[in-house]
């Protein structure tokens, strides 16, 4: 109970702070999210992508 209150206290009370934390989490999660998918499609294309075979042709 105290910590729903102080969150409502602290950020969601009013709408400027609640803006500036719902931005900086979407900030952060596009990003991670946007790490974590082309780290999946690094590693199930690993040995077929131009970085990886590089090294024959140059």
């Amino acid at each position: 109970m105290a910590i729903t209150k102080v969150l409502y206290q602290t950020i969601l009370r009013r709408p400027s702070r609640f803006f500036v934390v719902i931005a900086v989490g979407s900030l952060f999660f596009e990003r991670t999210l946007d790490i974590g998918i082309e780290n999946l499609f690094d590693k199930m294309n690993r040995g077929k992508q131009w970085k990886d075979i590089a090294d024959k042709y140059v």
